[in-house]
C-alpha cells in the first residue's frame, strides 16, 4: 500500500452512455496521466454512436454542492469544465469555483473547453448558456480550449485557414482567458492538424498529423482532460499544453471502431500489457 497521494483534478461535465466522451473520456486521461479524477455531473445523456437522443441535467444546486464537497475534503491541483448544460448550471458553477478558490489569476488552475454541441451537432446549450458560459467562466479560465465550432459560437468568427487563427485566439484572449488553445483539427483541408496556444504575447504551433480514421469522438475531451492533467502536475501551460498535444495524437492513432457510426479515441496506449505484468 502506497501513502503517496497523487495529484488530483476536477472535472465539471456531462456523463457519456457510450463511454466515448464527457466524463468518462476526463476520467480515463487523467488515470493514464497519472492524476486522480473528481467529478461533478452536470448532466446524464442517453447516447451511443449515432447520436444524442434524450439527456437529464443534474440540479445546478447539486451541481454546485459536488465541487465544494470534493474541494474542501480532497483538494484538487487542476479543474476543468466540459458540457455544462444550461445558463443556471453556468452561475452556479461559476459562484462554487470562487468559494472552492479554482480560477481567476490566482487560483487552481481552471480549463475551460467550451463544449456547445455534441460532435453530432446537437446543441448542448440555449443562446443563455453561451452568454453565460462568455462573460462568466472564460473571465475565470487559466486557458479556454475550442474547437473552431466553438471559436464561431464565442467570437462569431469564421476560421476557414490557419491563417484565421491568431486573430481568433486574440478575439477570444479578450473574453478574459489568460491563456487560449484553439484546435485546428477541423480544418480538415489543411495536410497537418496545428493548434494554436496564446499567452497575449505569443503564439506558440502545436503540429501534429492529420490521421487518416474517422474514429474520433472523444478527442476534444482527451486533449482538455490531458491539459488539465498536466497542470494538476505542477507542469507550466505551455508545457501542459505540449503534453495535451502528445496525448492527443496518440489517442486518436490508436482509436477504434464501436458501434454503426463514429468509434471513441483510445487511452489503451497508456496502459501497459497486463501479460508482461504477470
Amino acid at each position: 500500500m502506497s501513502d503517496k497521494q497523487p495529484p488530483a483534478a476536477l472535472t465539471i461535465a456531462g456523463s457519456d452512455s457510450g463511454g466515448a466522451a464527457g466524463l468518462e473520456a476526463d476520467l480515463r486521461t487523467f488515470l493514464t496521466c497519472g492524476v486522480h479524477g473528481l467529478v461533478a455531473v452536470t448532466a446524464v445523456t442517453v447516447q451511443n454512436t449515432l447520436g444524442v437522443h434524450d439527456r437529464s441535467d443534474v440540479p445546478a444546486r447539486v451541481v454546485a454542492g459536488q465541487i465544494e464537497a470534493v474541494a474542501a475534503d480532497m483538494g484538487l491541483q487542476a479543474a476543468k469544465t466540459g458540457m455544462l448544460a444550461s445558463a443556471e448550471i453556468i452561475h452556479a458553477v461559476a459562484a462554487a469555483c470562487d468559494r472552492a478558490g479554482i480560477g481567476g489569476t490566482d487560483g487552481i488552475p481552471f480549463v475551460v473547453d467550451p463544449v456547445a454541441a455534441s460532435m453530432h451537432g446537437h446543441p448542448l446549450f440555449d443562446d443563455a448558456g453561451l452568454t453565460a458560459l462568455r462573460d462568466e467562466l472564460l473571465p475565470r479560465a487559466t486557458a479556454v480550449t475550442p474547437n473552431l465550432d466553438e471559436v464561431r459560437l464565442l467570437t462569431g468568427m469564421e476560421v476557414t485557414r490557419r491563417e484565421h487563427m491568431p486573430d481568433a485566439a486574440l478575439a477570444l484572449r479578450e473574453l478574459g482567458p489568460r491563456y487560449v488553445l484553439v484546435k485546428g483539427g477541423h480544418l480538415a483541408d489543411d495536410p497537418e492538424c496545428v493548434d494554436l496556444l496564446y499567452d497575449g504575447e505569443t503564439f506558440t504551433e502545436l503540429p501534429g498529423p492529420r490521421l487518416d480514421t474517422p474514429h474520433t469522438h472523444g478527442a476534444g475531451d482527451a486533449m482538455a482532460s490531458a491539459f488539465t492533467a498536466g497542470l494538476a502536475r505542477g507542469e507550466s501551460v505551455p508545457d501542459a499544453a505540449r503534453l495535451a498535444k502528445w496525448y492527443v495524437i496518440n489517442a486518436v492513432r490508436n482509436s477504434y471502431p464501436m458501434g454503426a457510426k463514429v468509434g471513441p479515441v483510445s487511452a489503451f496506449w497508456r496502459v501497459a500489457d497486463e501479460d508482461a505484468q504477470r
